[in-house]
């Protein structure tokens, strides 16, 4: 059989996947605003983006863009080398946008198609020019660099662009409107939505139909030539039909606005970045054709053919567009990507995705100040007129809770997507490269920051998650670069062995992503579960859902403790490390416990302010188990990792047996706190106080040694530190079991009111 065309069929099945994993990364570009508004339901808005795709794939010009581009000079290489190119760059992209989406990271599917196709080239003219004893100075002959500097430079570029006008088009639109719907006028609306639906019309002409076969070229020709008078045009029309609409039909404009935007980016993205998926599986396929017709070995025919664009076939479009479509319905990763974008612009606080870093840290410091110093000066009317333009309008009332509310209004999904529109528009009539997912992504942070979304308690978080999306873009470019590169010399160096590894690294490299995305899904439900109910909590309730989490608090403490003495008494320094990730893990949970307990007090009835401290109480014990808990096994690491002086025998069996008896003790309390049997707190009292009293025994048989010079400083520090800190578990968890103790003791059918007081 021709092994080519087993290379041909893989690269089929391989663009297949790169489908998958290109639009769970580049679905949030039009699902961002509607999602986060709530504009519809997410049936409907799928509907819509489902309709956009599909129309968009049909409308493809189906030009394979990146050969367009002249990343590298096809004619330059044979047959054999460019398809080992392109299946690097293919395994390559799936691997890197994979790594993305997993993480709910956006990135540009065009930067790194073209970086990937750059170091692929690289890779092969290094080896041709070896081979044939060729100058290095030549690789110029074969790559076209500035192309892709070109490129990178123009879409780097337009991020700065896109956030400058984002947040300057938001500030002027918030003066226009306010976040209170009631004092938002209906000529308002029109005005914005002809204006919005304008730009997002002249976006469509100029991206969304570009290089369409369906379109005349004279038409295309003619808006470029009257885009000032298409673009007045198209504001009357849409003036009108809007006006009728809510005159006779009494229908929301502004949600026309955000249903038409994510309709027509959706329709753009399919007509323009399919390609970017399918082009080089295209080029494969298309290579194949050349040079089975010539007769020529692989090793001879120069791939001249494909300095041509090649238009994909149009069944190849709409079997990619229905692979889209089902991928924007069922992929996992493309609604944490959402989610990502989404909650860096939500207009209200909780629970942040991204840790603070020092950076973000001074760069919200060195704005803050100044921030602060023109607040105190808001005496004169126009500011303060200003200021309550900007004052989130928050209903009063219980009547008036809403359960899972937007991330921001639809006044600010609008915009997102008519400044993202007419970006991209005019960027393309301009023939300038940019990505999609950078300019809209920018929009989105840009009209969240000038919003005021990002408030003194989330703003360093923000920035922070911003930032590090944006180191990824960076990363982008040089990840995909080396890799690529390598999977080429791979190929290169052990022919149709390496492809076969290749495969079998990237089937066990989903298979691992697959499974590290849904734990990390699992993990992150019951938080935000919890975090966006409004329900009313009974007591009941608050008892069952706070034990069971002390409870498997103090099985988790229990084994990183008994791990991490182990790990110290046999100088093992991964199990250590192990035991510390453990620990770290723990104690994350307990920073989103705080965001869990919040929303929860919030929830509970007035009648029943006691369950507010039960919460407050559970958090405080927790708090204490884990840094304790953190504090032994970092103590521990640190003097096996600086070489320190290990325990002497005595110490060793002294230190092992309080570990599993303190191992023991906890497995004790976690059961009863589990099941909240008062009649077993006396054993846990005499467990408590005869564990007490070995510790005390050992502190004094270790002052004695002190004495006696037997150990050194080092030794009984470490010493000290972990029979001190084994004592406060000890305490901890004993206090954690006579509070649910009482608890069920006094109030066993407890339904409403229940008190706790300090001594619990």
């Amino acid at each position: 059989m021709d092994v080519y065309i087993i290379l041909v069929i893989l690269l089929m099945v391989l663009a297949f996947a790169d489908l998958v994993v290109g639009v769970s990364n580049d679905a949030v570009n039009f699902l961002n605003s509607a999602i986060g508004s709530k504009v519809a339901s997410r049936k409907n808005i799928m509907i819509i983006a489902s309709f956009g795709i599909l129309i968009g794939a049909l409308f493809a010009g189906g030009m394979m863009e990146v050969a367009r581009k002249g990343i590298f000079n096809p004619q330059m290489f044979n047959f054999h080398e460019v398809m080992i190119i392109f299946l690097a760059v293919m395994f390559a992209d799936i691997i890197l946008l994979d790594i993305f989406n997993t993480f709910g990271l956006p990135t540009s599917t065009t930067v790194s198609i073209v970086f990937e196709l750059l170091g692929a080239a690289m890779i092969a003219a290094f080896i041709k020019l070896s081979v044939n004893g060729e100058n290095g100075d030549e690789i110029l002959s074969y790559i076209n660099s500035s192309s892709a500097l070109t490129i990178i430079s123009g879409i780097f570029i337009s991020v700065g662009v896109a956030f400058v006008f984002g947040l300057a088009i938001m500030y002027l639109v918030r003066l226009f409107f306010t976040f209170n719907p009631a004092t938002q006028t209906q000529y308002q609306g029109i005005i914005w939505g002809a204006l919005s639906l304008s730009s997002i019309t002249y976006f469509l002409l100029f991206k969304g139909l570009e290089g369409a076969l369906f379109i005349p070229a004279s038409f295309i020709a003619w808006t470029k030539e009257n885009t000032s008078e298409m673009f007045m045009i198209s504001m009357l029309i849409w003036g009108i039909i809007l006006f009728a609409l809510a005159k006779f039909a009494k229908f929301p404009i502004l949600k026309i606005v955000v249903l038409a935007g994510t309709f027509a980016l959706a329709m753009a993205f399919a007509s323009n970045d399919l390609v970017n998926f399918i082009g080089v599986s295209v080029a494969g396929f298309e290579a194949y054709e050349t040079w089975k017709a010539s007769g020529v070995d692989a090793d001879s025919l120069l791939m001249v053919s494909l300095s041509k664009a090649y238009p994909a076939p149009t069944y190849m479009l709409v079997i990619a567009g229905i692979v889209m479509i089902i991928t924007l319905w069922f992929s996992k990763k493309a609604r944490t990507v959402t989610e990502t974008e989404v909650s860096l612009g939500r207009q209200a606080e909780g629970l942040e995705r991204f840790s603070s870093n020092p950076f973000a840290r001074g760069l919200v410091r060195l704005t803050w100040k100044p921030m602060k110093k023109d607040n105190h000066q808001t005496s004169s009317g126009f500011k303060k007129w200003i200021y309550s333009r900007f004052t989130p309008f928050k209903p009063m009332g219980a009547d008036h809770q809403i359960d899972n509310p937007p991330a921001f209004d639809l006044v600010r999904a609008s915009v997102n997507l008519s400044v993202s529109s007419s970006l991209i528009a005019f960027a393309t009539s301009l023939k300038l490269p940019l990505s999609t997912t950078f300019v809209t992504f920018m929009v989105a942070m840009a009209t969240s920051l000038s919003d005021r979304a990002w408030g003194r308690d989330s703003a360093v978080f923000r920035v922070s998650g911003v930032l590090s999306i944006i180191l990824g873009w960076v990363l982008t470019a040089f990840i995909a670069f080396a890799v690529s590169g390598f999977f080429a010399f791979i190929m290169f160096k052990f022919d149709m062995y390496g492809v076969g590894f290749l495969v079998l690294f990237t089937i066990f490299f989903i298979a691992f992503t697959i499974r590290l995305h849904n734990k990390k899904e699992k993990s992150n439900a019951n938080i935000l579960e919890s975090t966006m109910k409004t329900e009313i909590i009974p007591a009941r309730q608050i008892i069952n859902s706070t034990s069971g989490s002390l409870a498997d608090s103090l099985d988790a403490v229990a084994d990183g403790f008994v791990a991490a003495i182990e790990g110290l008494l046999t100088e093992d320094r991964k199990k250590l490390r192990e035991a510390l990730k453990a620990m770290e893990r723990l104690e994350k949970s307990n920073e989103e416990f705080k965001y869990t307990f919040y929303n929860s007090i919030r929830r509970i009835q007035e009648e029943m302010s006691e369950g507010s401290r039960l919460y407050l109480m559970a958090y405080d014990i927790e708090q204490d188990l884990v840094q304790s808990a953190v504090f032994v096994t970092e103590t521990a690491r640190k003097h096996v990792e600086d070489m320190l002086g290990a325990l002497d025998e005595v110490q060793a069996v002294n230190i092992r047996k309080i570990s599993q008896d303190l191992s023991l003790f906890f497995k004790d309390c976690s059961q009863i706190t589990r099941n909240r049997n008062h009649l077993q707190y006396d054993e846990i009292k005499a467990k408590k106080k005869i564990l007490l009293e070995e510790i005390e025994n050992l502190i004094t048989y270790q002052a004695k040694g002190i004495k006696n010079e037997t150990y050194s400083a080092r030794n009984s520090i470490l010493v000290f530190n972990i029979l001190l800190e084994t004592k406060d578990l000890i305490s901890i968890s004993a206090r954690l079991v006579k509070m649910y103790c009482r608890l069920e003791r006094d109030y066993p059918q407890v339904d409403s009111l229940f008190v706790i007081t300090s001594e619990d």
